[in-house]
């Protein structure tokens, strides 16, 4: 497939989305950008969040993992299944109860405006490293097999695909991106069935035949229980991935707003559970595709891609699917599928950073009505332009695998809201508000000095995903030290 097809085929996708934004933004206020005047299905937000959830970081990162970790991805996914319910059964209740713009406005209705500004920083840095993560595996894929035949640079790719998402999000905000969630997740789990479907013909198997095959036994491993030790064994990665979605889902603004956007609490838990059950069996399809990708590279002596000299299994999902021989079909619906991955999480974060920012830090809602809109539309610029420096620096600094950085990255940063969220929620203390930011700081230093302890100075122990509800942990006990008598 030639780079000119590519770039076509995404202008067409991306005019598609352009007409859903020129409907659902006609007459769109503030409180549609923000809240889509909570008029959403239910059943429309469940779906939309599915690719969400997966981004391009799941849909390309997930397959490319699986050689490194086999399935123990799915251990992190049943700790997510009981996370999604700990936020329908306790979180939403209480954001629908205070009918909260931004959730972290919880926080100053608790403690205070130090400790509400101090979560909504916290979720701003996670949001910006975590769009950054999801835009940046997108952006290395179409400057691999677009723009260096035509020598474009990268810093040019990254630009237009922030530009792309601004133009499509900057009227209708939440209120268009429920709808084009829809459209991309579809197109998503389009992509995967019919990988699955083409690699598995030119092998030879049928789907059955694949999943009794010796060589799925080679990658196919999902519980871990024999050394505790270990980095991946089944209770750290359980209870990670329990707390990674409590966290990243149930106190991040950008999955909270979509759901905030529907007509009731009701309505909200049933979107809630539904998507957590659908979850679990695509994610455990997209395991099932990167172990169907390494088996075809080695049978087919397909090497897998190099970036900047060193070899990127991130890559080798597109590697296959355009350049492996397997045809236009496939070629096509991976473009289609990589691209929904991809905008689907990251134009609702530029959203939700907008909210944010707006809501938390300018008190929008205070401003005069006249005000409000140009204040919304110069922040969704800055943020727009704000995310085009971070993937730019990301290119430079990244060598591990997309998702392994990205979970990494969560366990320093949501620690602290899930320390002030639990302290607020469990206890009936107040504190000494000014100094909560403090605890907050001091929570992560602490984290980030743990991590770098080598293993072999606590016998032989691999600290993993349980930095997260220690962190937690550790901002609990230290709001403890600053609560009020």
């Amino acid at each position: 497939m030639q780079p000119l097809h590519i770039l076509l085929l995404i202008a067409a996708y991306f005019g598609v989305l352009l007409l859903i934004s020129y409907f659902t933004g006609k007459n769109s206020g503030n409180d549609a950008f923000f809240k889509a005047n909570r008029q959403s299905p239910w059943y429309i937000v469940a779906f939309g969040m599915i690719g969400a959830s997966l981004s391009g970081v799941t849909f390309i990162s997930v397959p490319g993992w699986v050689e490194a970790s086999q399935f123990g991805y799915m251990q992190v996914v049943l700790g997510y299944l009981f996370g999604y319910f700990v936020i329908a059964y306790i979180l939403m209740p209480i954001y629908y109860r205070l009918n909260v713009t931004s959730i972290y406005q919880y926080l100053e209705q608790r403690f205070g405006i130090v400790s509400y500004k101090t979560g909504a920083f916290f979720f701003f840095i996670s949001r910006v490293l975590g769009a950054s993560f999801r835009l940046y595996l997108v952006a290395i894929v179409l400057q691999k097999y677009i723009f260096d035949e035509w020598n474009i640079p990268f810093e040019i790719t990254v630009i237009l695909s922030i530009i792309l998402i601004w133009i499509y999000t900057f009227r209708g905000g939440i209120k268009t991106i429920v709808w084009t969630d829809t459209l991309q997740t579809l197109f998503m789990l389009i992509a995967v069935g019919m990988a699955i479907f083409y690699i598995n013909d030119k092998i030879g198997w049928s789907f059955s035949e694949f999943l009794n095959s010796d060589e799925l036994d080679n990658y196919n491993k999902i519980f871990f229980l024999d050394n505790f030790l270990a980095k991946g064994h089944f209770l750290k990665s359980f209870i990670g991935g329990m707390f990674i979605t409590i966290c990243m889902t149930g106190l991040d603004q950008d999955m909270m707003q979509k759901n905030l956007t529907c007509r009731n609490l009701k309505e909200a838990q049933k979107n809630m559970v539904s998507f957590s059950l659908v979850l679990i069996v695509v994610n455990f399809i997209f395991l099932l595709l990167g172990a169907l990708l390494f088996i075809y590279s080695d049978q087919f002596d397909v090497s897998t891609p190099l970036m900047d000299g060193k070899a990127k299994t991130d890559l080798l999902f597109p590697e296959i699917a355009i350049n492996g021989g397997l045809g236009i079909i496939l070629a096509i619906s991976f473009i289609l599928g990589l691209v929904a991955a991809a905008y689907s999480s990251a134009d609702s974060a530029l959203t939700s950073l907008t909210t944010s920012f707006c809501v938390d830090f300018l008190n929008i809602e205070k401003k005069d009505k006249e005000l409000q809109t140009g204040i919304r539309k110069r922040t969704h610029v800055g943020m727009s332009i704000l995310l085009i420096l971070v993937i730019i620096v990301f290119k430079h600094v990244l060598t591990e695998n997309v998702i392994s950085n990205l979970l990494t990255v969560a366990t320093y940063t949501y620690g602290p809201l899930l320390g002030l969220f639990s302290f607020g929620i469990f206890t009936k203390y107040k504190i000494h508000d000014q100094y909560s930011w403090i605890v907050a700081l001091a929570s992560v230093l602490i984290i980030i000095g743990i991590s770098n302890i080598p293993p072999e100075l606590i016998g032989g122990y691999e600290i993993g995903y349980e930095l997260l509800p220690l962190n937690g942990l550790i901002t609990f006990f230290g709001l403890i030290l600053i609560r009020r008598k």
